[in-house]
């Protein structure tokens, strides 16, 4: 019987048939019918893997190749990959979002209405002087803040709110997700940042957050919001967001507003008083209606939109919202309480409250329990308090009625003392800050024409001495007059400034560049100039102050000038500490930023300090310039007048600190009406001339000042004479001007010599002839002031009769007796001289015969001259030699005259007594 084949070679048949050359399919693979579809898969994997390099991190590259990760990825393997990868990355997220939830969750204990209502903020803000001993202020005012019901609060108030807030508010669940897109793209492309918040978001802020804009703080502000609406009815949601929200200033909730600004309870709030509160959120530190730094016309804008809003959502009618706009809720607005009593430096405190509420929010600033150094010097602050108590008299009797005063450290740009108005407590107007309102400086911005001037250029450079003729102009149609409608003619720079000419300062910044000039300011410390009033336009009129800028900032621009041309910050806050010592902000000398080389504001310091040079503006003398010399203090002073008189500014500094005083009326009319002008320098003299001499004598020495400091001389500086004056000049200033023209001029007439004028009026002065830049025109400069170089003299005439003297002498009794006779002018002196020397002068005013004491020694001859002078200096002289004969032998001492005399009633005396004992 024939054995069965073993079982394996049916499977060594079937593989044979499989080999190339037998029978059957020679397509088929060699492992077709393998029966385990994991065995093939494991084969697949382990071919793939033999096709890998050995080393690991080189297996690891290859698989980053492009081509093979795109193969894997799109295979049914990385599909399956990427499906389990996905669904760990849910599971992940989910519970990292229920821990946040749970974490941030226990926040919400802090938000409810009963919480709210029983919530004190018994952290409060304090100010300190720059001692850090002083007390300015403690911000008590949160503390008062009334939190009321939702039906205490107007509905015209709520929907005022909704409408301009979150118009969706009611129909969300605590973010709006096309409010979230809308500003995330509008901050990708650099627009104004937008945080696309919701009422109950800004309310999760107000209560629980910063306003930091973070990734990590938006989505716990969004989480909680989630839950805050879970929580709570859209009512209280809204309530809430009203009780906290700030409404200005220290104003934070609806009910401490409307108290504040219209003196009644949130449930009598009219429309337009419910809009223009609703409107203040937005931005509340330039918004806040008691401001002095109120953008008036942003807040009302923004009103006028609550409006529109309302009425296209339904709340209100057209013509109720047109009724509304037509109130001028503003002046409803009531003046600040009494809030601020024992105040100390009120404006000065309140800007550096607005200054932290831009910069960290009002909220943190008024219930943070923040520590505030400020910059304030307590002491220099007395000092202002009297100046402006002892100088606003001096306002006030050429009809101003209002005054402002900065001082400033210049080493540091500090602000040391600081007077916002006449006296924050007087009716009306006392709490505005005039500090930081946008007034016009008139001269005052001249130095600053001068300081681009003076820079180094082509092809004409200029100096103090350079002449700037002071002669009427037309400039594209701009026609500028002097303050008293006269010309000076030619005038040098130095007293075009010192005497505040208006035409030469127009020519510096035309020559200069406007826009050069008003850049300059920017950089020195003038940030609003020219900016604010005129949207960035500035004509020539800027060169003289037409347009408008701050107190503050403009002393600052100033102690620029004192720091020889060096720009610092002007700071108001040294230190700002939270509550458990953690520093929030510290200033920091950085050194400040160089703008002009130290050769310009040594220069115009030495001009604006010049005594000599503004005399025939503002009279002769330390006395006769009252403010401009304080005593004891070396200081360069400016003035500053609007044409109309509505604005007066002294503007000055010594080594050490920069003074900036302003006064005018708080209506904003002119001083002095019927176009009298009022004379700045006599109003804001007195208290600027007391600052100035109290503060430096009393405590200059604590920052460095002593008696008689005065500005070190930069490398550089030297004198040249440029068009006739003799003055200094940069390193810079090459082309001296020496080929000048001698011309012989007529003393009394003041124009040219002719052969009629008599020696004795007659003087050379040199001349030099430039060129205006305006006009093109050729002009002689040179000349003393008033010297006319055009006309001959027409005083002198050769027929004139000329005056006659003829002399004796009495050498025994001791006299010169002169004769002298008037031509045609009325004789003015006799001048006599012996030997030479001068005997004396007498002052005569017409024909006549004048005798002159001489006491005559001989024996000898004496040769006397005698010369008269009449008014327009026509002259004639005599002169004659006289014998003088001795009466005593020569070995005595020879008598006087008067002793002979003396000797002779002697002699007779004793004779009389002589008979009287016979």
């Amino acid at each position: 019987m024939r054995k069965p084949a073993p079982r394996h070679l049916s499977f060594v048949a079937k593989l044979r048939r499989l080999i190339p050359g037998r029978r059957g399919n020679s397509n088929m693979r060699v492992y077709s019918n393998l029966s385990s579809r994991r065995d093939l898969k494991a084969r697949r994997k382990a071919e793939y893997r033999a096709g890998l390099p050995k080393n690991p991190f080189k297996r690891f590259i290859y698989s980053l190749h492009p081509k093979r990760m795109a193969k894997y990825w799109f295979s049914r393997h990385g599909a399956i990959m990427a499906l389990k990868l996905a669904g760990i990355g849910v599971m992940v997220f989910l519970v990292f979002l229920v821990g946040l939830f749970a974490y941030y969750r226990k926040d919400l204990d802090k938000i409810n209405p009963a919480e709210l209502s029983k919530r004190v903020h018994s952290s409060t803000t304090k100010y300190y002087d720059r001692s850090g001993k002083t007390l300015l202020w403690e911000d008590t005012s949160a503390e008062n803040r009334t939190v009321v019901k939702s039906e205490d609060i107007a509905p015209v108030m709520k929907q005022a709110t909704v409408a301009l807030e979150d118009k969706d508010f009611y129909k969300h669940s605590g973010f709006s997700a096309n409010g979230l897109v809308r500003a995330a793209w509008a901050n990708a492309r650099g627009g104004v940042n937008q945080g696309g918040s919701t009422i109950t978001q800004q309310l999760i802020k107000n209560v629980l957050l910063t306003n930091e804009r973070t990734f990590s703080r938006k989505i716990k502000e969004l989480i909680l919001a989630i839950e805050v609406e879970r929580l709570y009815t859209k009512d209280q949601i809204l309530t809430m967001y009203l009780n906290e929200v700030s409404y200005g200033g220290n104003r934070n909730g609806v009910e401490a507003a409307s108290q504040a600004y219209f003196g009644k309870s949130a449930r009598d709030l009219t429309l337009d008083e419910a809009t223009l509160l609703a409107s203040i959120p937005q931005r509340p530190t330039d918004f806040n209606p008691q401001s002095a730094d109120l953008d008036v016309q942003g807040l009302v804008n923004r009103q006028h939109t609550t409006l529109d809003k309302m009425t296209d959502q339904g709340y209100i009618s057209k013509s109720d919202a047109e009724a509304a706009k037509k109130v001028k809720t503003l002046d409803k607005v009531q003046p600040p309480s009494d809030s601020f009593k024992n105040i100390v430096a009120p404006h000065f405190v309140l800007e550096v409250q607005r200054q932290l509420e831009q910069k960290y929010g009002a909220k943190l600033v008024t219930t943070g329990g923040l520590t505030v150094i400020t910059s304030l010097d307590g002491n220099m602050q007395k000092v202002a308090d009297d100046a402006m108590k002892m100088g606003i008299s001096a306002v006030t009797k050429q009809k101003g009625d209002n005054a402002a005063m900065v001082a400033i450290q210049n080493d540091t740009g500090q602000v040391l003392a600081y007077e916002g108005s006449r006296d924050f407590n007087y009716p009306g107007y006392g709490s505005y800050n005039a500090a930081r309102a946008l007034l016009q400086p008139g001269s005052s911005i001249k130095p600053f024409d001068y300081s681009e001037l003076f820079k180094e250029r082509a092809p004409t450079q200029y100096t103090p001495g350079s002449v700037l003729s002071d002669v009427p102009i037309d400039i594209n149609g701009y026609k500028p007059q002097d303050f008293d409608h006269r010309s000076r003619g030619n005038i040098s720079i130095r007293s075009a400034l010192a005497e505040s000419r208006n035409i030469p300062a127009v020519k510096a910044a035309y020559i200069a560049g406007m826009d050069n000039v008003v850049s300059l300011s920017h950089d020195m410390g003038d940030k609003s100039y020219c900016t604010v009033d005129s949207g960035g336009y500035c004509g020539l009129s800027a060169a003289i102050g037409g347009y408008s800028l701050r107190l503050d900032e403009h002393t600052n621009a100033y102690a620029s000038l004192a720091r020889g041309g060096v720009y610092k910050d002007l700071t108001y806050v040294l230190k700002v500490s939270g509550p458990n010592g953690d520093v929030l902000q510290e200033w920091k000398d950085n050194g400040g930023k160089r703008v002009i080389d130290p050769q310009i504001p040594y220069m115009l310091s030495d001009v604006l300090s010049d005594v000599n040079a503004r005399a025939p503006t503002f009279g002769g003398g330390a006395s006769g310039q009252v403010g401009f010399n304080p005593p004891g203090v070396k200081i360069a002073v400016k003035t500053g007048t609007t044409d109309d008189s509505k604005d007066g500014w002294m503007m000055g500094y010594s080594t050490k600190i920069t003074l900036g005083v302003w006064e005018g009326r708080s209506d904003g009319q002119a001083m002095l009406p019927g176009g009298q002008p009022a004379v700045t320098h006599l109003q804001t003299g007195p208290m600027f001339s007391y600052f100035m001499q109290h503060a430096h004598q009393q405590y200059g020495s604590d920052y460095g000042w002593k008696t008689g400091d005065w500005f070190t001389q930069p490398a550089g500086i030297h004198k040249v004479t440029v068009d006739g004056h003799n003055d200094l000049a940069p390193s810079w200033y090459k082309n001296d001007k020496t080929d000048g023209t001698k011309v012989t001029m007529d003393k009394i007439s003041k124009k040219k010599a002719t052969d009629c004028t008599p020696a004795r009026a007659k003087e050379d002065i040199t001349v030099y002839e430039i060129q205006d830049p305006i006009t093109k025109n050729k002009v002689q400069s040179g000349a003393p002031d008033g010297y006319n170089l055009n006309e001959d003299d027409d005083i002198h005439h050769c027929g004139d009769a000329k005056p006659t003297v003829s002399l004796n002498a009495d050498t025994q009794n001791d006299k010169i007796i002169v004769a002298a006779t008037q031509g045609s002018n009325p004789l003015q002196s006799i001048e006599v001289s012996v030997g030479g020397q001068s005997v004396g002068t007498q002052s005569v005013t017409g024909s006549g015969t004048y005798e002159f004491p001489y006491n005559f020694t001989g024996p000898g001859q004496a040769s006397v001259s005698v010369t008269v002078i009449d008014s327009v200096l026509y002259d004639a002289t005599d002169q004659k030699t006289f014998n003088v004969i001795s009466f005593l032998p020569p070995a005595t001492n020879r008598e006087t005259s008067a002793s002979k005399k003396q000797s002779a009633a002697a002699a007779k005396r004793a004779a009389q007594l002589a008979g009287l004992f016979r």
